[in-house]
């Protein structure tokens, strides 16, 4: 098995952890322009469009979009279509889901301050988001729930949901968990055109205030692209793991997690930082050994040699610094007190604290939504949530005394920004008291 093994310890590793956390985020100018040519067509012809995209792109031709809808009914038949345990797994990971989000739900607030003014908060929920769901061979039955169930929690009102079916293929679990998570209309619309269709609406498909869910190339374009018109969540890279381990940590254990990252694509990452010699040279041999055997396991070394590596560090301490530059979409703490390091811990998507939170549980049932910012964003970005489905309105009511005791204030600031009309407008409070 091929992975790069670095030392904290040599000259060059900021040279070479650099080169192993690069990846392409140039505009593809082709995609762009394709997404641009496909999203002005539908903004301009509506279902039209739409219906000759899905017939070109998907090999799926009807009549109205109406035809591409799918109703409750089919979803609930598809629920009833998946065995006992796929439907136990659904609905108790719905469960988890639902849960945890209903933790972030937020009040609106107010105070009032000592010259009787009343300021505050309304908090709100967005009345229609979008959902991107993928479709064909990138199938994933546990996004529908990580997108759906936090926007519902939040109280959006309506969740208008695309995934396209190749040649008219539906995947059956895809539909069920659509039927766990509450969509209320989903539409068989596939790439661009889907993005398109829910930032500007058609005669069909509903326009949306917020579009989320992850798709290939065009989608990421086209959000990228309507951007501002509608919101969006966030534009994904490659699935990332970075784990940090001790002398403790299991090593089979630390293999698996490690996999289960370099499994996705061969632009996923993954990487393990130690201070154990022992512990990388033990994760290492697992690895070798267990490689040739994965269903994926031809991805899982192209993942592994062209993005992967086995860190060694001097102490946690460092281990800790290194994890914080690399800003991982997922963080696992292999260390025997993980509670230790999390203070420290300032840049991840999610934290998974102890050997036995396996990442792979975050990607389905621990709760917490799945959607989390990748390639170093999460320095910046936090993971999907029910705050990302509501939005914050500022609540002002000043009092007679409140006007003239901040009007001085306010004109002082407007005569020195040059806004004489604003000036005046605060002036005018004053004088009448």
């Amino acid at each position: 098995m091929k992975i790069r093994r670095l030392s904290s310890g040599d000259q060059d590793f900021q040279e070479a952890l650099a080169d192993v956390l690069a990846w392409d985020l140039s505009e593809d100018s082709r995609v762009d322009q394709i997404a641009k040519e496909i999203i002005l067509k539908v903004r301009a012809a509506g279902d039209a469009a739409v219906l000759g995209y899905t017939e070109e792109l998907d090999g799926l031709t009807v009549d109205s979009v109406g035809e591409l809808e799918i109703s409750a009914e089919e979803l609930q038949a598809a629920l009833a279509q998946v065995d006992d345990d796929q439907r136990r797994a659904l609905e108790g990971a719905a469960e988890r889901i639902r849960s945890y989000h209903q933790q972030q739900l937020q009040d609106s607030w107010e105070f009032t301050d000592p010259h009787g003014n009343q300021l505050g908060q309304r908090v709100t929920a967005l009345d229609r988001v979008g959902v991107y769901v993928p479709g064909g061979q990138a199938s994933y039955p546990s996004s529908v729930l990580m997108t759906l169930i936090p926007a519902k929690v939040a109280g959006v009102e309506e969740l208008i949901v695309t995934v396209p079916t190749p040649n008219g293929e539906r995947n059956t679990t895809v539909l069920a968990a659509l039927a766990v998570a509450g969509a209320d209309r989903v539409f068989t619309v596939g790439g661009a055109q889907a993005i398109a269709a829910l930032a500007y609406g058609t005669e069909s498909i509903p326009r949306v205030d917020k579009i989320v869910g992850p798709g290939g190339a065009f989608v990421a374009a086209a959000k990228k692209q309507v951007f501002g018109q509608v919101g969006i969540d966030l534009i994904a890279g490659p699935s990332e793991v970075c784990i940090i381990a001790d002398k403790t940590a299991n090593a089979e254990w630390t293999a698996w997690d490690l996999f289960s990252q370099a499994e996705h694509d061969a632009d996923a990452q993954a990487i393990l930082i130690s201070d154990s010699p022992e512990l990388l040279a033990a994760v290492h041999e697992h690895m070798s050994e267990a490689l040739p055997k994965l269903k994926r396991a031809e991805i899982a070394a192209a993942s592994l040699q062209d993005r992967g590596a086995l860190i060694q560090v001097e102490d946690m301490a460092e281990a800790v610094q290194v994890a914080n530059q690399i800003a991982p979409e997922h963080l696992e703490l292999h260390v025997a007190e993980p509670e230790a390091l999390l203070p420290e811990i300032k840049h991840a998507g999610a934290i998974f604290c102890g050997s036995a939170s396996g990442e792979s549980f975050g990607d389905y049932v621990a709760g917490p939504s799945h959607v989390l910012p990748t390639f170093g964003t999460a320095r910046f970005a936090s993971p999907l949530g029910v705050y990302d489905f509501q939005k914050r309105s500022s609540v002002i009511k000043l009092s007679d005394e409140g006007a003239a005791v901040l009007a001085d204030l306010a004109v002082t600031l407007a005569e020195s920004e040059g806004l004489e009309a604003h000036a005046r407008a605060a002036a005018l409070r004053a004088s009448q008291n």
